[in-house]
């Protein structure tokens, strides 16, 4: 059996970009794309916040670039989802990688950027919707709500976060939190509580969506009393976290306690030589594609060196 050099699992900003910097370096990078090709940019409309794209791009498109550049560099994109691995615990052994439950792999570096998956409330319009003004990212999408009325759901640190950064852009923000109170940090609320144009609701969930092809509206049940109110938003923003997609590498890598890999210092390596991490399945802080990409291109830099150092 051949043994790759570089197999990149996952096919996000931070895949592609270490697929990009790992053919440079002629480490003949094998790239499988997994179970949603492109990551969760695939679900954005419109990126207008990453380098280059000057009038911003499609996400989907964005995507189909990166996987030319990378392709243009010699790196092969197969199809195919890894379902199990076994990694080395010794310097320079091969590690073992299963595509589909049935074709094994060997290489000798591998970089993990299978991401993250944004939680949703799971009801059928806000599904519907995602795209059409349901977001999972104020970051990424607040600018096209500017002056508009908008709602985000959650009442952690990150939706605390998120809400004053809207308030910053929008003209009101309405924050429902399920619970009697925030689980956010003192200091995060007080932030809440101090902005005028947040209207801050306890006890309260999304009971429905309201828009056909763009969101027009919200109706907020009451927990606790039942009652149910309609208000006019084009922006829902939700802001109940994030699940590292890292399940299949239980047991094989060190991670913290909300599932995320563990990397050493300021590099991507884990705490298995030859396997590094890059993008959001180690990045539960920035979660943006340029910061991904960074840490892409950090990979197939830490991969190199560590192909190298071995010779």
């Amino acid at each position: 059996m051949k043994i790759i050099k570089t197999l990149i699992i996952g096919s996000g900003p931070a895949g592609y970009t270490a697929a990009i910097y790992a053919a440079r370096a002629d480490l003949k990078p094998i790239m499988y794309v997994g179970m949603e090709p492109g990551g969760q940019l695939t679900t954005t409309t419109e990126v207008d916040n990453f380098p280059g794209y000057p009038d911003g791009v499609d996400g989907p498109a964005m995507m189909v670039d990166l996987q030319k550049q990378a392709e243009r560099f010699g790196t092969e994109v197969r199809t195919g989802y890894v379902s199990k691995v076994d990694f080395s615990t010794e310097e320079g052994g091969v590690h073992r990688v299963w595509v589909d439950e049935k074709t094994e792999l060997k290489a000798k570096t591998v970089i993990i950027s299978t991401g993250a998956t944004a939680k949703y409330l799971g009801i059928e319009s806000e599904q519907r919707l995602r795209g059409g003004g349901v977001s999972a990212c104020a970051v990424c999408d607040g600018f096209f709500y500017k002056d508009q009325d908008v709602a985000i759901i959650g009442g952690g640190d990150t939706a605390a976060e998120e809400a004053t950064y809207l308030a910053n852009i929008c003209n009101k923000v309405t924050m429902l939190v399920r619970k009697g109170e925030m689980r956010a940090s003192k200091a995060m609320q007080h932030r809440v509580t101090n902005t005028k144009n947040i209207d801050l609701r306890y006890f309260s969930e999304v009971d429905e969506v309201l828009g056909d092809q763009v969101v027009e509206g919200l109706r907020i049940i009451n927990n606790k009393t039942g009652g149910k109110e309609e208000i006019k938003i084009t922006g829902l923003f939700i802001a109940i976290g994030h699940k590292p997609n890292t399940e299949i590498f239980l047991k094989q890598l060190e991670m913290d306690d909300g599932g995320y890999i563990i990397t050493k210092g300021k590099t991507t390596k884990t705490n298995k030589p030859g396997v590094f991490a890059s993008g959001d399945v180690q990045d539960k802080e920035y979660r943006q594609a340029v910061t991904a990409a960074g840490t892409g291109c950090m990979a197939a830099l830490d991969a190199e060196r560590y192909i190298n150092s071995l010779k």
